[in-house]
């Protein structure tokens, strides 16, 4: 089952969410909120898979919630304004929809985000050998087999993401962000807005950039502080 919190501060458009909702079998309503202050308070205490986000509320809006969230759900914006589009490509926003959603590009929305779940879930079970975990990454028409430990680094391409490890790189279907919340956090970390690095395979670093191996990777204003954080942690370990 697929929780799912509806945040927006205007009753119908909750109202709606839902009954888009009710017709899907694997998708059920743990919360619908009125405000991003108290989904904020809800997001720490309960799991949640899928977040209906508004952007325009009172007080705290709908993207400074998305930012403020340390490890979040994914979120499909909710909204009646285009121009925060870009904002959310930025942040890896899951989904975007203008209000008044119609059914047919809810039930698009809904069709993406099973895609994800369901490859989330063939990924879990094929994690299996705990001496040498691996992921399944789809390079063209062929789900290729990558052991984590021969991973340096994985670079954002829009859609797309660079696998580069010891021996060669490959282009896979999958976002970023995705790959962020799935690699195991004690040995990737973000460290840009286009970069995921193995932790083990840096070899320098300054408050500029991260030398790995002989490549150098730009460190992001945004990922310094849980970047240094880390290696802190790492270098009292």
């Amino acid at each position: 089952m697929v929780r799912c919190l509806i945040v927006d501060d205007e009753e119908p458009a909750r109202e709606l969410i839902k009954l888009h909702l009710s017709g899907l079998e694997d998708f059920g309503v743990v919360a619908s909120l009125g405000n991003a202050l108290d989904a904020f308070v809800f997001l720490q205490k309960n799991p949640v898979d899928l977040v209906f986000l508004d952007i325009q509320m009172p007080k705290v809006s709908g993207l400074e919630l998305a930012r403020s969230l340390q490890s979040s759900p994914k979120i499909i914006l909710t909204t009646a304004y285009r121009e925060y589009a870009a904002d959310a490509f930025e942040m890896e926003i899951f989904d975007y929809l203008v209000k008044p959603i119609t059914q047919e590009r809810f039930m698009k929305a809904m069709a993406k985000f099973m895609h994800y779940w369901n490859g989330k879930a063939e990924i879990k079970e094929t994690n299996i050998d705990n001496d040498n975990p691996y992921m399944f990454f789809k390079v063209g028409r062929e789900q290729v087999k990558i052991l984590l430990k021969d991973i340096i680094y994985i670079e954002g391409l829009a859609d797309y993401i660079k696998v580069h490890t010891m021996d060669k790189s490959y282009i896979a279907s999958e976002k970023l962000g995705y790959m962020e919340q799935t690699l195991p956090s004690n040995s990737f970390v973000r460290i840009h807005k286009s970069f995921i690095i193995a932790l083990d395979k840096i070899t320098s670093f300054n408050t500029d950039q991260v030398m790995l191996n002989d490549k150098p990777l730009p460190l992001g204003r945004l990922f310094k502080v849980v970047f240094f954080k880390i290696i802190q942690a790492k270098t009292k370990g």
